[in-house]
Parts: structure tokens; sequence; C-alpha cells
């Protein structure tokens, strides 16, 4: 997402608040826990993934490029850090990766570019480019991983392009179990493959960091029982950043939800806004929700004003963005034309199964 233009600026930033790398105690495990092994393969459609050599491949996009057009398989991450550029392109659907040792901090895909990073051959990576995981197939599951682009502002000074994504995911039935996501600006990408595709894609029990726009795209995106920590910045602006920035476009119905989650921080009280909504040139007829229900906000959220403009020409008030029922010193309604509010019948429309389910009847959660 794009700074204001008065914000351009990017000073020093605090490392990531969770090491990147696991325990060491899991190198001295069986490589893929319960999940078999290449001389003991759970069935044909799964493949080992392991840095040391152990498995079928050294690399996770390796082990994407090895498999089938007809989808169904199963990529097994051992522990390790595997820094990397990977895409799941739209041929690849139904995949499933799993980390072995059911920690995500022992698995970590990661690399450390930025929008403003110059390409080999000219030009910088944009928003979009500076991903270090691109998910755009459909029907893929992620479990126990950690995803991350350690991309610093504070290393690059003469950079200004400072988006740095960690997972761009534009295929529909996506689903993230007891994943990280690490970064800094524009961290977690919860898109669509165009306009007309309302993408669904949800987050259980999941931990998300960042500071400026760290969840943000068009997706319909759930974020169930997770943690959302604002990074502490050293800048003079204020507020220092934003949790959400969503693009919804105007026709979906149903954009991002958070609900019995928590909002912590590393920063000052107050210093951060729960969103602002980004309306792209893209689709300037873009009408950005929010909704987040049933969660603890905690004080690094500014309570007396939560919300905020990205741009003077989309103010926020004429956005979809309502809570309902949280509590947290960030929650505390003092004016309450600055947080608007749902009735318990107009909470009922936001769930996690009106916004995911659909004419397939897709429930993750149930898996």
């Amino acid at each position: 997402m794009p700074l204001p233009r008065r914000s351009v600026l990017l000073g020093a930033t605090a490392a990531f608040s969770l090491a990147l790398t696991g325990p060491a105690r899991a190198a001295a495990k069986p490589p893929f826990g319960p999940y078999g092994s290449p001389a003991a393969r759970r069935d044909s459609r799964t493949s080992y993934v392991d840095p040391a050599g152990r498995g079928d491949h050294r690399t996770l996009q390796a082990a994407v490029d090895a498999s089938t057009p007809e989808g169904g398989w199963t990529i097994v991450l051992a522990a390790g850090t595997y820094r990397e550029r990977v895409l799941v392109p739209p041929s690849r659907p139904s995949l499933t990766l799993l980390g072995a040792t059911g920690r995500p901090a022992d698995t970590v895909i990661v690399h450390d570019t930025a929008a403003g990073t110059p390409k080999p051959g000219g030009g910088t990576y944009g928003t979009t480019g500076s991903a270090s995981v691109t998910l755009q197939a459909d029907g893929l599951t992620a479990r126990d991983l950690t995803f991350a682009n350690d991309w610093l502002r504070a290393a690059n000074p003469t950079v200004t392009g400072t988006q740095a994504v960690a997972v761009k995911v534009t295929g529909d039935r996506c689903a993230f179990h007891n994943c990280r996501f690490l970064g800094h600006q524009d961290t977690l990408y919860a898109d669509s493959a165009n306009l007309a595709a309302f993408a669904r894609q949800y987050f259980d029990r999941c931990y998300v960091e960042g500071d400026v726009d760290f969840v943000f795209g068009r997706a319909t995106a759930v974020l169930d029982r997770c943690e959302l920590r604002t990074l502490k910045r050293d800048v003079t602006f204020t507020p220092e950043g934003f949790v959400f920035a969503p693009s919804t476009a105007r026709a979906n119905p149903h954009g991002f939800l958070a609900q019995h989650c928590r909002f912590t921080s590393t920063a000052a009280p107050g210093a951060f806004r729960l969103a602002r909504p980004w309306v792209p040139s893209s689709d300037p007829t873009a009408h950005p929700m929010l909704t987040v229900r049933r969660s603890t906000i905690g004080a690094g959220i500014n309570a007396p004003a939560p919300y905020a403009d990205m741009s003077a020409s989309y103010p926020w008030q004429q956005q979809r963005f309502a809570e309902y029922a949280n509590d947290g010193p960030g929650a505390v309604v003092t004016v309450p034309a600055e947080r608007p509010r749902l009735t318990r019948a107009q909470a009922a429309l936001h769930t996690r199964e009106t916004y995911l389910t659909g004419s397939d009847g897709w429930t993750p959660w149930a898996c």
C-alpha cells in the first residue's frame, strides 16, 4: 500500500518481535514428524522438503514445481529456514503445506525484497513483486508455518518504496492454520485474482505483525482467534501506523472480518490506528470493508480515533467500517461518531459462516 505523501519517510525500524528461526532441538527429531518420510511415504502425492537433503527436495519451490496440475498434493517441510521466493501458480490447486514439527517458528519461509528494490533488468519490484511467497492457486491449505519478509528500512535508507510483503494470496478457499506472518509494511496481502473474483480466505489462530497497513487487500478474509501485533517505529508522525487497509470491491458484500482476535503492541499507547481505507488507482470505485467483533483491542490502538483516511477523497466515514462487542483499552468508546457499531441483529450477518461458506459449503474451520 502506498504511504500518504506526507509520510513517504521510513525511518529505522525495530527487528521482528519474534525470532525467525525455531529452537535447535527441532533438528534432533525426525525431520518430517508424524507425516512419514521419503522412505515411508504417506501417499504418492506427498513430497518432502528439507534444506539438509533428507527429503525429495531442498527448496519449497522445487517441490511446488514437481507437483502436478491435477492438484491435491501435500508438501511437508522439515524444520529450517527456507530463504527463497516462492510462487504457487493457479495450475497447482488444492495444495497443502505442512510444517513438520507443528511449531510455526521452526519452519520459516523468508526473503528480503521491498517494492523499491531494484530489479536486475531495471525498474523495481513493486508491492506485488516484493512478496516472499505468492499463492495464486485455489484451495490451498497451510499449517504450522512462518512466512516472513525481513527487509528492513533501517538497512536500506535510500529506498523509498518500502512495502515488503511476506505473503500475497489471491486464490479462493485458501486457509491458514496456526501460521505466522512477519514483516513491517504490507505484511499480509489478502487479495483476489481480479476485481470480479471474490476470493475467500481464512486465517485461524495465526499471528500477524507489522506497522503500516500490514493486513490489506480486497479479499473476503476472516481472521479468527488471531493475534495482530503493531510494532513500534522510530518515526515523527502520528499515527505510527495502521493494522488494516482493506480495498474491498464495491460489488463484494464481504470484506475483512476479525473475530475473537487480540490486538497487541510493542508501541506506546494510542500510537496506532485500527484501519484506514485503501481505494487503489486500479479500482477507484472500491468500497473498503472491515468488521472487528468480539475482539480484545489493546492500548496500542488509539481509542478516541481508531480510523483515519488514506486519501481525503475517500473518507473513512463513507466506507464499511464497523465494530461489535469488543473489549480492552483500545476499544473504549469515547467519541461514538468515531466508532461505528453494529446492532446485535446486524452483527449476526458478520460471521465466518456468512462470509465464507458460500454455495459450495466451504467450512475450513471444520478441517
